[in-house]
């Protein structure tokens, strides 16, 4: 080990050693286990637990460096650790959401959808045809319908806009993952026929069921509103909406809130009988091997099919608001956090210039045995990485346990302002490594001006009153 790491380590170390802060750090370890047994006696379910576990670790940090670093070092490190922690949970956070986000909508929709410019789709048939062929990834497809209805159990408080969904009962388990979401029932019931002038089975989501007091083998009534509308000369027949009862066969809950409270699935035959449009559905829709090639997918289509005839759209172009958004507030948030720890190098700054004020008669007796000035700078160069490795090191480890625990804790949300009912955590461990790096280099480049202050300083003015 080089003589400028050796003493770079030795500026590091508390002078006088203390048994206080080791007194505070086994107090704290006993607070942070405390918190882990309520955590564990209520299966990870009360907020004390958590509050507890959350404030012994970061007093088990405090006591534990000040216990091995002078204050001036243990107030630096903590900042960047403050820093690092804060951005590995919102990073665990935000990232959550995208992929909880992006899980919810893959549950429910196909991967790319393909829709006619005008309203007479009746070709959907040979769009299949192609649509299969296009690319070897394209594991199935279906033809379905999508429209905006009412439905009602006889009373004015139970009933509501609805969005109905047809789809084929025989190929909407491999093109949806809805089976998955299934908590009552099962998708194979939208393939039963109606016998004896039973009403046909439907498929809806549990908010909803809650709403309309439905449990499964209860009769709905669907509403289409505008069946009785001419389109082409936009005037009202004198008959009344069409209307058709179905039997509620199934209930999922697929944790996304805008489905859960206005989804339902029907057979793509009874919502065509139920529309009146004959043989037509409003679009065919795909699911792909790999759901990251959906949008080179959706172009080979277009090429095939025609921009002008046909929109086809992949999963992620139709969430575009929602994905940017997420996207927007992750940069935004990142930034702020970035800033934080680059605040907290000015602690370490101003730490490592007090040091220099400090050590000025060491440099001086250094450079007068024959240290160099970049030998100098080395020794502060060192103490600097160390304070910004450790910081975040610990950080990222305080970060990594918080995580855990809220995760394990299940932080309820309100489903009707965040869509989905639980605070998602995911840890991706490529963008935690990028922003370590990051942290330790901002670090690194914090130390230059007192490492170029200390190399700077001449022997005769650190001995001058030797």
């Amino acid at each position: 080990m080089s003589y400028e790491l050796q003493v770079g380590w030795r500026y590091l170390y508390r002078g006088t050693r203390s048994r206080h802060p080791l007194y505070g750090a086994f107090a704290s370890v006993a607070v942070m286990v405390l918190g882990i047994y309520l955590l564990l006696a209520s299966n990870g379910s009360s907020p004390a637990g958590v509050i507890t576990t959350a404030s012994g670790m970061f007093a088990t940090v405090v006591f534990a460096l000040l216990s091995l670093f002078s204050v001036f070092t243990a107030v630096a490190v903590l900042g960047v650790v403050l820093g690092v922690a804060a951005l590995t949970v919102v990073l665990a956070v935000t990232t959550g959401f995208q992929s909880e986000f992006r899980e919810k909508i893959l549950g429910v929709n196909a991967h790319v959808i393909i829709m006619k410019t005008s309203n007479d789709f009746d070709e959907y048939r040979d769009v299949e045809e192609v649509a299969r062929g296009i690319d070897a990834e394209v594991r199935s497809v279906q033809p379905f319908i999508f429209a905006e209805m009412l439905v009602t159990r006889g009373k004015p408080e139970l009933s509501g806009g609805v969005a109905i969904k047809g789809v084929d009962p025989e190929r909407v388990a491999s093109v949806l993952d809805l089976q998955k979401h299934m908590v009552e029932g099962s998708v194979e019931v939208l393939g039963r026929e109606p016998k004896d002038g039973n009403p046909a089975p439907i498929i809806l989501g549990r908010e909803l069921a809650h709403k309309l007091k439905a449990k499964t083998g209860d009769h709905l009534t669907v509403v289409a509103p505008l069946s009785n509308v001419d389109f082409e000369t936009w005037s009202v027949t004198g008959d009344a909406p069409k209307t058709r009862k179905f039997s509620v066969a199934g209930i999922f809950y697929s944790g996304f809130d805008e489905y859960d409270r206005r989804l339902m699935y029907a057979s793509l035959r009874q919502v065509q009988e139920l529309l009146g449009q004959g043989d037509q559905v409003m679009g065919v829709e795909l699911k792909v091997e790999n759901v990251d090639r959906a949008r080179a997918i959706a172009d080979k289509l277009e090429a095939a099919l025609g921009a002008s005839k046909y929109v086809i759209q992949d999963w992620y172009e139709l969430n575009r608001n929602l994905f940017t958004a997420l996207t927007l507030q992750k940069i935004v948030l990142v930034i702020i956090l970035t800033l934080i720890i680059i605040v907290a190098t000015f602690n370490m700054v101003s730490s490592l210039t007090m040091m220099v004020i400090k050590k000025t008669r060491e440099i001086a007796i250094f450079k007068s045995m024959g240290s160099s000035s970049s030998s100098v700078a080395q020794m502060f160069l060192v103490v600097g990485i160390t304070i910004g490795g450790i910081g975040t090191a610990i950080g990222l480890a305080m970060g990594l346990v918080l995580c855990y625990v809220v995760s394990e804790y299940g932080y309820q949300l309100d489903p009707k302002v965040y869509l989905i009912d639980q605070l998602p955590i995911a840890i991706n461990p490529i963008e935690l490594a990028i922003f370590a790096v990051v942290a330790v280099v901002i670090s690194a480049v914090a130390t230059l001006f007192p490492s170029t202050k200390a190399s700077s300083l001449r022997p005769v003015e650190g001995l001058r009153h030797d």
